[in-house]
Formats: C-alpha cells, sequence, structure tokens
C-alpha cells in the first residue's frame, strides 16, 4: 500500500513528517507513505494533486489540514473526517439568490462525479479506520466572513466544515476512481477573524496526533 499524505502548507503535516515510524518510509512494498503539499486554494491544489497522483499512483490519499467550523457547540481543536465536500462559490449571485451550478443548469445533480449535487466519499466506511466523527464541508477560494454567505453555506449546504482545498481531493478522487479521505480539525469559527482566539497550535497538534494513530492503525490492515 502505498499512502500519500497532502496538505495546503508543510506546516500542517510536519510534526508528523517528523515523528512517524522510520519502517513508514522505507520502500517497502506492503506499507509506505510519502508527504505532499499541494498549495492553498482549490486550482493550486487540484493540478498539484494530479501531478502527484501521475507520479505516485498512490493506493490512498489522505489529505490533512485545520478547517474554520461554522457551529459554534464544536470544541476548537477536535478532529474530523468529512464525509461530503462541495465547491461553495462557483457560480452566480443573481437578484440577491445564490444560484449555484445546479440551479443554473450547468450540471444535473447526479453527473459525474457529483451525486445529490456533492461529492461524497464512497471509502469512508472502508478507510475511516479509527471511527472518526464525520462531518459536511464546504470548500471555498475565499474565506467566508460574509454572514449572508455563512449562513447560505451553514443553512442550504448544511456545512459544518470550511477549508480552501477539500472539494479538490473529493472531485478528483470520485473523477479518477483514487481512495481517499480527507482529516481536518477546528482551528477557528468562520467568521471570527480575531486569530487570538484561534487554536492554530492545539488543532495543528491534535490533527497530527490522529494522523500518527491512523497511520499505525492503517499498517496493520496493509
Amino acid at each position: 500500500m502505498r499512502v500519500i499524505i497532502t496538505a495546503a502548507t508543510h506546516g500542517e503535516w510536519m510534526p508528523s513528517f517528523q515523528k512517524i515510524n522510520p519502517k513508514y518510509v522505507g520502500n517497502s512494498k506492503q506499507f509506505s507513505v510519502g508527504f505532499h503539499e499541494s498549495g492553498i486554494g482549490m486550482l493550486a491544489s487540484s493540478v498539484s494533486i494530479m501531478k502527484m497522483f501521475t507520479q505516485e499512483t498512490p493506493t490512498l490519499i489522505i489529505q490533512v489540514g485545520i478547517a474554520g467550523c461554522f457551529d459554534k457547540k464544536v470544541p476548537l481543536g477536535k478532529v474530523f473526517t468529512v464525509k461530503d465536500d462541495f465547491a461553495g462559490d462557483i457560480g452566480v449571485m443573481e437578484n440577491k439568490v445564490w444560484k449555484d451550478l445546479f440551479d443554473m443548469k450547468f450540471d444535473k445533480p447526479n453527473d459525474p462525479p457529483y451525486e445529490k449535487k456533492s461529492l461524497p466519499n464512497p471509502w469512508l466506511n472502508q478507510f475511516n479506520v479509527l471511527n472518526l466523527p464525520t462531518k459536511k464541508a464546504v470548500t471555498v477560494n475565499t474565506i467566508s466572513t460574509d454572514k449572508s454567505k455563512i449562513e447560505l453555506y451553514s443553512g442550504r449546504y448544511k456545512a459544518v466544515l470550511e477549508s480552501m482545498e477539500g472539494a479538490s481531493l473529493h472531485y478528483i478522487g470520485r473523477d479518477l476512481t483514487i481512495p481517499f479521505i480527507q482529516l481536518r480539525a477546528v482551528s477557528n469559527y468562520v467568521g471570527e477573524r480575531d486569530k487570538s482566539k484561534w487554536k492554530m497550535q492545539e488543532a495543528i497538534y491534535n490533527l497530527n496526533e490522529t494522523l500518527l494513530e491512523y497511520l499505525d492503525a492503517l499498517y496493520k490492515i496493509a
């Protein structure tokens, strides 16, 4: 099993890179792990993940990173796996009403790789080996600060987490039949721009401790 861990920035997986079990980074055909930095945003991450896949042909792609959270009942630092993601800012604001690709009839709700207008992870039952709690997510190129957008994503789309790269992985994985899983740790609540109220270090620590535990569990079934 060849596993690639990808994140927007290397800082999001660096603690795992420094502490990973040495036997996971050798040339074993049974189980080996590599690390990949995709860049920030849907455009950079899509191109970078595609290039990585053609070079590595991994058995599993693990995307890790921090995330904003729409639900203030969720404690900062908590780690989730994403069961369903979608690109939240592709569409048009027309007469003060948001219309996405499906509202505009550019895509049908179940046109591949979409399923019911979204991008669920079909490999979640197989690869959520730690039985982490699951949440829906939205991916945006512009971090949400506008109240109407926050209400749109959390209300209409039922998103709990927000990132800038998740839908890239889900789209590519579903389109090319590449198994993947997305792990996110909550660093802040969406719309809160006072970073003194964020838990960035705690989120990255929890994320990487979970990732290391995940790799140990994955190794046992490889």
